[in-house]
């Protein structure tokens, strides 16, 4: 890899070889054995494909990329997207190329996911607490970065135990929570407890402030809005204590939180406290962990994205469902042949948007239907029956909520030219989780 790279370009180009065969539920069975590179080679169609099905639509990934990235470079902030969401190295390089300073991840595994890929920047928005995972990052090389985050004195004791006798020294970000949330020392004080213990320690250098807001609310309501808000203020409160007493312990300090739902007031509230270096200070900079806003969603994130809010410019739905009826024995109630080991359900169910007699033909709005339940492997559907007709064989296009519970479910994913358009097969994302 050249080390100028923020992820090796080779390692990405070499999933072109990859043979697909029977392990890749999105290929088809004519296509077993071919590769990756001879697939696209052909020119699918999603007409080639077979439900259930997940895709993406590069005209939506690539605007949704430059979105945030110029929105980024506008507002003089950081990106390190949360690569939990996709596990997608093909659309990490994406999001570096347009800027990105590195990826977060959220556990051990996905951190050598990561590093296989040849990313040289990593934040794991997590605690190191398993002595292998401690071990691995103290060996990592002397050209790359990884933050991890700390939010108790146990697990400062953790990594000294686990490091003692070691040259090593670990660059972390002391975890503000709050209480209801989810880790994090709960409370300024607390955090400044164990900010004490990092820099009382051999091995753990201070190099910043770290949260997740999005524990905190659910909602853009005023009342959701105040608790992100109160929070943050909280982590730009325990920033300046941090200053004040001298606690870090590197010459460029990260405010990091921000997911896909509350970016702008994480910039909003926190972006007072970036500043060049003077009088002998830190360089302080900040940074969001946006993951979801690459794909983002018809449900959730379309409702929760600032930008949805703001009205200006919105993301656009990068992902969709496709799934055939199996079963059509009640009047008004179809079951289809995608559940939940096909598409994501937990931040609200498919929506139901098209139906047509084929998959890649012509398709007509589905008014009035609602996916009321889902299984393993079928979704109930209800219709009106006297407006519509729906029969075993017809294929329903549907709205997804929640695309970090969507790609887990597939190790190949086709990304079509324009789902409501030029539908060709343009690329196959490849999964690692």
């Amino acid at each position: 890899m050249n080390t100028s790279e923020a992820i090796s370009a080779s390692a990405v180009a070499d999933l072109a070889d990859r043979r697909l065969d029977w392990r890749h539920k999105a290929v088809p069975a004519t296509e077993n054995g071919t590769t990756h590179a001879d697939f696209l080679a052909a020119r699918h169609t999603l007409a080639d494909l077979q439900t259930p099905l997940l895709t993406l639509d590069a005209n939506a990934l690539a605007s949704n990329a430059d979105r945030l990235a110029e929105w980024c470079a506008e507002h003089g902030v950081l990106l390190a997207p949360h690569g939990k969401t996709t596990m997608a190295p093909q659309l990490w390089a994406e999001q570096l190329t347009r800027g990105a300073w590195g990826i977060t991840l959220a556990n051990f595994a996905q951190l050598r996911v990561a590093r296989e890929f040849g990313v040289r920047n990593l934040q794991l928005a997590n605690s190191l607490t398993d002595p292998h995972a401690i071990q691995w990052v103290a060996g990592q090389p002397a050209d790359t970065t990884t933050l991890s985050w700390i939010d108790s004195l146990g697990t400062v004791d953790v990594i000294n135990r686990t490091l003692d006798g070691s040259d090593a020294v670990l660059d972390v970000l002391v975890e503000l929570g709050a209480h209801g949330g989810r880790t994090g020392a709960r409370g300024v004080d607390a955090a400044m407890e164990v900010a004490h213990a990092i820099s009382a320690s051999p091995n753990l250098r201070l190099a910043g402030v770290s949260g997740y807001e999005g524990s905190l609310a659910h909602t853009a309501d005023d009342a959701g809005l105040a608790a992100v808000r109160g929070y943050l203020a909280q982590m730009g409160l325990l920033h300046q204590r941090l200053l004040t007493e001298g606690l870090y312990g590197t010459d460029s300090v990260i405010l990091t939180a921000g997911g896909s739902a509350y970016f702008d007031d994480v910039v909003s509230v926190l972006s007072p406290y970036i500043s060049a270096d003077s009088e002998g200070g830190p360089t302080v900079d900040l940074m969001i962990r946006s993951g979801a806003y690459i794909i983002h969603d018809d449900g959730f994130y379309r409702g929760i994205s600032p930008f949805s809010r703001e009205g200006d410019q919105p993301f656009t739905a990068g992902m969709y469902g496709w799934a055939r009826v199996v079963s059509q024995t009640e009047p008004g109630l179809a079951i289809l042949d995608a559940g939940k080991r096909d598409l994501p359900f937990d931040e609200g169910l498919p929506e139901p948007q098209f139906i047509g007699p084929e998959l890649g033909g012509a398709m007509q709005p589905l008014v009035g239907a609602c996916i009321t339940s889902v299984n393993d492997q079928h979704s109930f559907m209800t219709f009106d029956a006297d407006t519509t007709t729906v029969s075993p064989g017809d294929v329903v296009r549907l709205g997804l909520s929640h695309p970090c519970t969507a790609f887990d479910k597939w190790t190949v994913i086709p990304v079509l030219a324009d789902t409501n358009g030029d539908q060709t097969v343009v690329d196959l994302i490849h999964t690692f989780f």
